[in-house]
């Protein structure tokens, strides 16, 4: 998993922003389905995993309903909004338009203002603090044995001299 953390976090310098977002938004789905005994996501594991893992740094403004709203809208739609979103939109602000930071967790009228690299590392810490809360958890142990992983080389009965994910 951290490979995959580490890529996102890679695609975030690099200043592609849409690829570490959508990531960032599966993750809380990733790690609810992970830290439970049938290894499968659903809104409850979502909001509560976001809650606790990365709501504390948003004042109230965002928390794990509000994000599993727009991340329905997001990831299904395309959208930046959604009938339970709770604000009219959420407006990511690209770090590299020489914004100030005061441009993260503002709410401005009707719409959630957020800076989209800080919101991939806030997510992105939230998965690094439960990695190390979830250690023993021998359901996630199970679960992170058989995550998608890169096989530099290939695998040797199916494909060899590439790299594969599998």
């Amino acid at each position: 998993m951290e490979e995959f953390l580490d890529q996102i976090e890679a695609a975030c310098t690099s200043g592609s922003f849409y690829l570490p977002l959508f990531c960032s938004l599966t993750l809380p789905d990733i790690c609810g389905a992970m830290s439970s005994p049938d290894g499968q996501a659903s809104r409850p594991k979502y909001i509560a995993w976001f809650d606790r893992y990365v709501a504390p740094r948003y004042d109230g403004n965002f928390d794990g309903a509000k994000c599993y709203a727009f991340r329905c809208a997001a990831l299904h739609q395309g959208r930046s909004a959604h009938m339970h979103l709770g604000y009219k939109r959420v407006l990511f602000i690209d770090p590299g338009a020489n914004c100030v930071s005061e441009l993260h967790n503002n709410v401005l009228k009707d719409t959630l203002n957020l800076d989209v690299s800080q919101f991939c590392s806030d997510v992105i810490g939230g998965v690094r603090q439960w990695l190390r809360d979830e250690s023993a958890n021998q359901d996630l142990q199970r679960h992170l044995s058989a995550f998608l992983k890169r096989y530099p080389g290939g695998i040797a009965s199916y494909i060899v001299g590439v790299d594969v994910y599998g």
